[in-house]
C-alpha cells in the first residue's frame, strides 16, 4: 500500500499539474471509487468548473482545496496511482479529469480500495480525516506529546502506528523501518514507551521518511505503486528490515524475523529490537 512518501511524491506531481487550473471535464466510472459521496455523478458535478487553490496532504490522504471551499480528498488504497497525461486506455482507470490547460489526470486503481471524494465543510467534519493524528513528516508531534497520545495503550506499538491516530502517514513498510532504527520491538505495548523512546522513534521516523521521499518512494516487485510520470520509486534498496526475512541485520548480522501483528506482516531484528 502506498504510504506517506509515495503520497507526498504524488502530491508534488499533482500540484505541478493542477494548482490554479480548472476542472473542465470529469468522469468517474466506478461506484466504489465514489463511495464516500452519494454517487459518481455527485463527484463529477462538484468538481466541474472548480479551480484548484492548493494541493495538500495529511498522512496518506491527498487534500485538494477548491475555490468554492470544498475539498477533493483522495486515497490510493492498496493499489491506486495517479497518472498525468498518460495513456488513455490503461485498465482500471476509474477517474479522469481534463483541466483547462489541456492536461489530463487519471486515477488508476485495480483493486478499488482507493477513492476520490469531494467534501464540503460538514462532510469533512464527519469523515475519517478528523481522527487522523499529526502528520508524521510535515507536522510531527514532539516526544512528550507522542508519549501522551500513547499513554495507557496496551496495543502493540506496530498496530498503533498503523492506526493513524497517534501519528498519521506510516504503513507497514515505514513502521517496520522506523521501529528498527529506533531499536523498539514491534510488540511493545504503546503505553510502555517512555518520552526517550518516543524521541528515538520520531527521529527514526523522520530519517526513514526523508530518505524514502528523496528516492521517490518504494516500489515493490508487484509495481503497484508508480509515480504519476510512470517511473518506479527507488527506495527498495534502502530498506533494512521490511521484506528481508532470514537475511542478516546490517547492524548485528542476526537473521531478520517476520511475525504477524494484528494481521499485518511485521519484520524486525530480534537482537537489535529486544522483546518487551
Amino acid at each position: 500500500m502506498p504510504e506517506l512518501p509515495e503520497v507526498e511524491i504524488t502530491r508534488r506531481h499533482l500540484e505541478a499539474a493542477m494548482l490554479g487550473r480548472v476542472f473542465v471535464d470529469v468522469h468517474l466510472t466506478h461506484v466504489r471509487t465514489a463511495r464516500h459521496n452519494a454517487s459518481p455523478e455527485e463527484v463529477e458535478t462538484r468538481l466541474r468548473g472548480r479551480r484548484v487553490r492548493s494541493v495538500g496532504r495529511h498522512g496518506k490522504f491527498l487534500e485538494i482545496e477548491l475555490d468554492d471551499g470544498q475539498v477533493m480528498v483522495a486515497h490510493l488504497g492498496m493499489s491506486g496511482r495517479w497518472s498525468i497525461d498518460g495513456a488513455a486506455d490503461v485498465p482500471h482507470t476509474h477517474f479522469t479529469a481534463g483541466m483547462d490547460d489541456g492536461t489530463t489526470i487519471r486515477f488508476i486503481d485495480p483493486r478499488t480500495f482507493g477513492f476520490v471524494a469531494v467534501y464540503d465543510e460538514d462532510d469533512v467534519l464527519t469523515s475519517g480525516l478528523g481522527r487522523l493524528g499529526p502528520d508524521a513528516w510535515a507536522d510531527p508531534p514532539d516526544a512528550a506529546d507522542l508519549a501522551e497520545r500513547l499513554s495507557g495503550r496496551i496495543a502493540p506499538i506496530k498496530a498503533l502506528l498503523l492506526d493513524q491516530g497517534p501519528i498519521a502517514g506510516l504503513g507497514n513498510i515505514y513502521a517496520d523501518e522506523a521501529l528498527h532504527r529506533a531499536r523498539i520491538h514491534p510488540l511493545t505495548p504503546g503505553g510502555e514507551l517512555t518520552v526517550d523512546d518516543c524521541r528515538r522513534l520520531l527521529a527514526a521516523t523522520a530519517g526513514v521518511l526523508d530518505a524514502a521521499i528523496d528516492k521517490g518512494g518504494t516500489t515493490l516487485d508487484d509495481l503497484a505503486y508508480l509515480l504519476p510520470d510512470g517511473q518506479a520509486g527507488e527506495n527498495m534498496t534502502q530498506l533494512l528490515v521490511y521484506g528481508r526475512e532470514g537475511e542478516p541485520c546490517d547492524h548485528c548480522a542476526s537473521p531478520i524475523e517476520r511475525i504477524v501483528v494484528r494481521a499485518r506482516s511485521t519484520h524486525f531484528c530480534p537482537k537489535c529490537q529486544s522483546p518487551p
